[in-house]
């Protein structure tokens, strides 16, 4: 296929780079960075989408891949397909599905979950909201730059899936930590206790296959000074997509609300800028409990 790439940052970059050695003439175009070895470089996203199959986007938000649109839908094909794997929010998902759909265009929306590794590796799980018709086109692209592509329903369906998912594991890892920095207060090695909840009911990705601990269980960030796999910022930003979400539907969701203000507080106040999401456990291990 033809495709053009807009957007190609650290989870960007190895994507492309990816369908490229696939065998696929990848386009891209990036304000700052600089283009992967193979990939052409446009002069502007207008450029890197004009007359191409498929359009990727992979952008910081909601306004930014509005922006894009505006930018490239004119010089789109009809029957092309403009595939965002940004993580927006929903509202804007389905804004740009409806500009594109008005234009002839398919689009999807198609984030990530994966991080920097998996993008690396081709092995990202994508949550996709479209039409049956533009996922067929896609189909084939997924399969190069992920292990998994899962279907989730009409335009917006994709974010909401995420944004979802993301809840549940900002939630999950916020109580893994408290969890773990109770048990060294009450004198209870972190081996012993990965051996028991990782086999037990509190099993949870965020303890077996990312445990916040260093030393305990497989490599993880937290045995690298927790420098990020999924930066605490990323995070933040997720969960307060989660919350706007909920805001606009009327859903009551406490836990994701009081996971946003921890993130929020570590990431604005106390130094968690730059560090992975999992460096909780050093900031509950330090702190007592907060009487109010």
């Amino acid at each position: 296929m033809k495709i053009g790439f807009i957007g190609l940052g650290n989870m960007g970059a190895p994507m492309a780079a990816n369908l490229m050695k696939a065998g696929h003439a990848v386009t891209g175009f990036d304000l700052v960075a600089d283009m992967p070895d193979g990939v052409a470089k446009a002069e502007s996203a207008a450029a890197a989408a004009e007359g191409q199959e498929v359009v990727i986007t992979m952008l910081p938000n909601g306004a930014i891949l509005r922006a894009v649109a505006d930018e490239v839908l004119p010089g789109m094909a009809a029957g092309s397909v403009l595939l965002d794997c940004s993580t927006v929010d929903v509202d804007s998902a389905r804004a740009v599905a409806e500009q594109a759909e008005a234009k002839g265009v398919l689009a999807l929306d198609a984030p990530v979950s994966g991080g920097i590794g998996g993008a690396a590796a081709g092995t990202l799980t994508f949550m996709v909201g479209g039409k049956d018709a533009a996922f067929a086109i896609a189909a084939p692209l997924f399969d190069i730059m992920g292990q998994k592509a899962v279907h989730c329903g009409a335009s917006g369906a994709g974010q909401a899936a995420k944004i979802c998912n993301n809840m549940i594991l900002g939630a999950t890892m916020a109580v893994t930590c408290e969890a773990f920095a109770l048990a060294d207060k009450l004198g209870l090695d972190r081996g012993k206790m990965f051996d028991v909840v990782s086999t037990s009911s509190g099993y949870s990705w965020s303890m077996n296959a990312y445990c916040p601990a260093p030393g305990v269980g497989p490599q993880s960030p937290a045995d690298n000074d927790y420098k990020p796999g999924f930066a605490a910022e990323l995070m933040l930003k997720d969960l307060r997509l989660s919350q706007q979400a909920a805001e606009a539907v009327d859903a009551d969701t406490p836990m994701g609300q009081r996971a946003t203000e921890l993130y929020d507080a570590f990431v604005t106040h106390e130094n968690g800028q730059g560090l992975d999401f999992s460096a909780l456990l050093p900031r509950f291990a330090a702190k007592g409990r907060d009487r109010g």
